[in-house]
């Protein structure tokens, strides 16, 4: 997820490593803070790819600055990637909210739509975070009230989240989008 947040980022602006970290962090930081032993080497595998391009302007105080932009390829992957997220991108929710944020740059309404159904079924299927034998557990089946507190806070989550893709969805398809 992170090439995919840094695709996104420089998808809307060029920027420097800095700035980029700080985008990222805001938008993940509180979950996966991005170190920059991280970042540093994701950035430098996405430009040996030829997705990234890479700058240098002189610093207005310090030394130059180095600045990063997407080529052409690397817009191309971000779409692509948007398009056709992992299973895991529609499922973590971590993953998903990454996927999300950048859901925009895909410009195709009905394209848009298809990744918004994937992860609407997903969630539509039964599940929970405790089970009796392949039975999930709804949190009125439970005694432990902290468990019940798990499960009725996702389900609020949840149904939140439900009603949003439902209302999005009838709005790309009242834009044009099939599927």
């Amino acid at each position: 997820m992170l090439e995919l947040a840094i695709l996104g980022f420089l998808y809307e602006a060029p920027l420097h490593g800095y700035e980029l970290r700080k985008r990222i962090t805001a938008l993940t930081g509180h979950v996966r803070p991005v170190a920059e032993s991280t970042l540093y080497p994701a950035i430098k595998r996405l430009e040996k790819s030829g997705l990234l391009a890479r700058t240098t302007e002189p610093g207005s105080v310090a030394a130059p600055r180095h600045v990063l932009t997407l080529t052409d390829e690397g817009r191309q992957a971000l779409r692509h990637r948007l398009a056709e997220p992992a299973q895991r991108d529609i499922s973590d929710e971590n993953r998903w909210f990454t996927v999300l944020a950048f859901l925009r740059h895909l410009e195709d309404p009905a394209a848009q739509a298809t990744v918004l159904r994937r992860r609407l079924a997903f969630l539509e299927e039964p599940s929970s975070f405790f089970y009796e034998d392949d039975r999930p557990l709804r949190a009125e089946e439970l005694n432990d009230p902290f468990r019940r507190g798990i499960l009725t806070i996702a389900r609020a989550t949840s149904r939140a989240e439900l009603t949003w893709l439902r209302t999005t969805l009838d709005s790309l398809e009242g834009s044009g989008a099939t599927g």
